[in-house]
């Protein structure tokens, strides 16, 4: 089963690390957010990846092309211009790179690679946040339902402590970034069917409006509740959330050795 990655927003939510990476490539321990991605879904068994580019792609282009170089010990020999890669582990990946516009809606990069994935179900993710999430479940559960569509739902963690305050002024109970029990938002991690695609358009379309939305409206659209961890990377708040988990070897997403 391939694997879409929606790789090409300008993140200028998070300026600071973009201006000149895409948000994907923004590293945490060292690696890019993209990398600790396909290294999730690759430790479920999933390694076709079909990575949608914007914003900056080819510095991803660019990553890929030269991986074991950025990644091994290596000697450069200038006197006859060869290269030897030494003691590097082989990926099994397989990825893909598609140049999917600059200013293109997300349904509409998922759009333009509707040839690559026209003949069986596929899954999708944003190439901006990372989880603990059980992949072989979520896929369970989308073909147990038999329905176009499956989104990840997670409970958000609110940035804000909760008091609450009796009649009096008083205090009585104070909970520092609750968690919303009773909200489920999206958390990508889909997995779609094929038919999805009657549902794009054109470049213009926006996976998470037109299309999810007329999908619940036809009841073909089911939710995988995920209570375990999940973080997105909007802010530079968030990255160094992400940097003080991993630098602390208390990264849920990491997968172990």
């Amino acid at each position: 089963m391939k694997v879409v990655i929606l790789a090409g927003g300008l993140g200028t939510r998070i300026s600071e690390e973009t201006s000149l990476i895409p948000k994907p490539m923004i590293e945490i321990g060292g690696k890019p957010l993209l990398w600790h991605l396909l290294t999730h879904y690759s430790y479920y068994g999933f390694n076709d990846f079909i990575i949608l580019l914007g914003y900056k792609g080819y510095v991803i282009k660019e990553y890929f092309l030269n991986y074991y170089s950025h990644n091994s010990d290596l000697t450069v020999d200038l006197s006859d211009n060869s290269t030897k890669i030494h003691s590097t582990t082989t990926l099994p990946w397989k990825v893909t790179l598609i140049d999917s516009g600059l200013h293109t809606m997300t349904g509409g990069r998922l759009k333009r690679a509707e040839a690559y994935l026209k003949d069986a179900p596929f899954m999708v993710t944003y190439g901006d946040g990372v989880t603990d999430l059980n992949i072989t479940k979520l896929l369970e559960f989308h073909n147990e339902h038999g329905k176009c569509a499956t989104v990840t739902s997670v409970q958000p963690i609110g940035r804000f402590g909760v008091m609450n305050v009796n009649n009096n002024n008083s205090v009585t109970r104070f909970v520092e970034k609750p968690i919303s029990k009773d909200t489920w938002i999206n958390g990508g991690f889909f997995v779609f069917n094929p038919s999805i695609f009657n549902y794009l358009i054109d470049d213009a379309a926006v996976l998470e409006e037109e299309s999810l939305e007329q999908l619940a409206k036809e009841n073909d659209l089911m939710a995988f509740k995920h209570t375990g961890f999940w973080q997105c990377m909007d802010t530079l708040r968030d990255k160094h959330y992400l940097q003080q988990l991993w630098d602390s070897k208390q990264a849920p997403w990491a997968i172990p050795n």
